[in-house]
């Protein structure tokens, strides 16, 4: 897996609830989908996926960190590193929070591939 999730901050409050993830190989964001479930019994995550995010086309390379916040806002990017690197603060534009309490749990998917099927009457 390219990106790696580090840590789900201050879950349960909009204002300031995140995902933060790091860049582990040179990548692009649009191949990568997060979602939110809970753990069930023995640490095994259930597979009802309430919320989706899927990242639009965004090139980022090993060393990068990537910030998707819950609540409304308008992305950008800083510098970090020296330069070398840049943090991406991406915002999901919800207006509730998605992660509630401790027993949610933050999946991250990496597509290779994928087909779209349009839904049509018969």
């Amino acid at each position: 897996m390219k990106l790696k999730i580090n840590q789900v901050v201050d879950f349960g409050t909009l204002d300031s609830e995140r995902v933060e993830l790091s860049v582990l190989e040179d990548t692009n964001l649009y191949y990568f989908i997060i979602s939110d479930t809970t753990y069930l019994d023995e640490g095994k995550i259930s597979n009802k996926m309430r919320h989706t995010f899927w990242f639009k086309p965004q090139q980022v390379n090993k060393g990068d960190e990537v910030v998707l916040y819950s609540k409304v806002g308008i992305k950008r990017s800083t510098d970090i590193n020296g330069g070398k690197n840049k943090k991406y603060h991406i915002y999901w534009d919800l207006k509730s929070s998605v992660w509630n309490n401790s027993g949610d749990a933050a999946v991250l998917f990496e597509l290779k591939t994928w087909k779209t099927t349009k839904v049509a009457e018969n």
